[in-house]
């Protein structure tokens, strides 16, 4: 209710910091009903309409990430004890060659270090991504995660 009295022009922002901080303090119910006295209530109809809009509008969402995950290829992760960087790029030197014109002839590494998968981005010219981030330097990575090289996208997978 205090973050919809600040949206609609009713709260102002000193107003909401202070009774959030009030509302993190309270131990009562009826310290809580005290913050919110002011402002007008939503009717019950309103919440279950407001709340079905919401739901349903957010499940479009999820549904095209989920469409779209699902499609991407995997990338097996390497066996963790092979000890050895593994090369991303389009030269066939590396361990693992993607021929496209997006990705950098050596654009990365994958690696194993201290338990952890760390991705390394090598001065690539249309950069690496972590689910959508840029990678500066280097990153860990899960099982699950999405990551591209220039255009290319893959979701992560283990063994």
């Amino acid at each position: 209710m205090l973050r919809d009295g600040v949206a609609l022009g009713r709260l102002s922002h000193e107003t909401f910091i202070r009774r959030m901080e009030l509302a993190l303090a309270a131990r009562r119910a009826d310290e809580l009903a005290a913050l919110t006295a002011d402002l007008p209530r939503e009717s019950r109809i309103s919440r279950l309409v407001f709340g079905t809009v919401e739901a349903v509008s957010g499940f479009g969402v999820r549904l095209r990430t989920a469409w779209r995950a699902e499609r991407l290829p995997k990338l097996l992760l390497p066996h963790p004890g092979a000890g050895h960087p593994l090369r991303i790029g389009r030269d066939p030197a590396n361990g693992l060659r993607l021929n496209h014109e997006t990705v950098s002839r050596v654009h990365a590494e994958l690696s194993r270090q201290g338990g952890l998968w760390v991705l390394r981005d090598l001065g690539s010219t249309n950069g690496t991504t972590v689910n959508g981030r840029r990678v500066i330097g280097a990153a860990v990575v899960r099982e699950g995660d999405q990551i591209g090289f220039g255009q290319m996208m893959f979701r992560l997978a283990g063994d």
